[in-house]
Formats: structure tokens, sequence, C-alpha cells
């Protein structure tokens, strides 16, 4: 790590860069070079996402929908009230509905996995959103308190101006005092 990233971790940070990870590094160097880190992280994971990947965001994107609570709700009020009352004599699937149940177990079965699968990849995304704000709030935070310091610098020159200019407004007020006393007074 070069002297300037050092000076300005200390500076700025008030801790010793040896403690920094490569996300801090990375910050401190883009600062220093005047780069944005900014990315899009969605480009980077749908770039990295397989078709499984994929397919199991959609499967859960459509299992966690209310259109499919919904429309599933309709179809197991359709089969019961089809098996109970319309085919009382020959029901496809009689009153404890069988079935259905397996029908139900199985779909259980497939989907609860690929909603985790989902989920899982949720948390990951989740991560990598987490350290890229970390990322940008931490440059953030530095160019800010870099900002501070040149503006405290300017302020502190301009104090230093004003001071300058009132010891030289004085002592051109002691210069007309002296003249004004040693003139002999006129009446």
């Amino acid at each position: 790590m070069n002297k300037i990233v050092e000076d300005m971790a200390n500076r700025l940070l008030k801790r010793k860069p040896e403690g920094f990870g490569p996300l801090e590094s990375r910050v401190l160097q883009s600062t220093l070079e005047r780069t944005t880190i900014t990315r899009d992280t969605n480009k980077a994971i749908a770039f990295h996402s397989t078709y499984g990947d994929r397919l199991a965001d959609s499967i859960a994107r459509v299992g966690g929908s209310w259109t499919f609570i919904l429309a599933f709700l309709a179809f197991l009020v359709v089969w019961t009230a089809g098996n109970a009352w319309l085919l009382t004599r020959d029901a496809f699937d009689p009153y404890p509905f069988i079935f259905l149940n397996l029908v139900l177990s199985m779909l259980a079965a497939i989907q609860a996995p690929v909603i985790m699968m989902s989920q899982n990849r949720q948390t990951e995304r989740d991560r990598i959103d987490a350290a890229h704000d970390y990322e940008v709030n931490l440059k953030a935070e530095i160019e800010i308190m870099a900002l501070h310091e040149k503006l405290d610098e300017i302020r502190h020159g301009e104090i230093i101006g004003m001071r300058d200019d009132i010891q030289r407004l004085a002592e051109q007020l002691r210069q007309i005092d002296e003249k004004l006393s040693a003139r002999p007074a006129t009446q």
C-alpha cells in the first residue's frame, strides 16, 4: 500500500491500514485515484446465474404470489366440491380426498426445496449488496471528510487573511493617529 493511501487511512479513518481488508484498501485507492466504485450488482449476479438458478427464482416468484395462492385455492375448492357433491356416485377422488393429499404432498415436496434454493440465492445477493453498500458508504464518508478538511483549510486561510488585513488596517490607523496628533492644533 503506498504512502498516500496510508496517510489518508491514518488521517481520515483513524486506523492503521494493516488492519484493512481488500475492500477498504480498494475504497481508499479509488478515493486517491478519484474513480468511482459503484457497479450494478444485478448485472454481475445475472451473469453468474445458471438456468437452474433462474428457474428456481421463477418458481419461487410464482409460488409466492397472490395469483398462485388464489388460483390454487380455487383449484382446491373445485376439486373438493366436484368430488364431494357433484360426483357423489362415481367420484374421481371420494371424500377423504386421498389422491388430492398425494398431489398436495408431492407439490410441497418439490416446491419447498426450490423456494429454499431461491431464498439461499437471495441471501447471497443480499450479502453482495450489503458489501457493495458498505464500499459506497465508506467512500462517501471518506470524500465528505476530505471535503471538510478542504473547507477547514480554506476557512483557516481566510481567517489568517482577515487577521493580516486587520493588522494592516490597525497599523494604518495608528499612523493616521500619529499624524493627527503630531499636527499643530488649529482653531
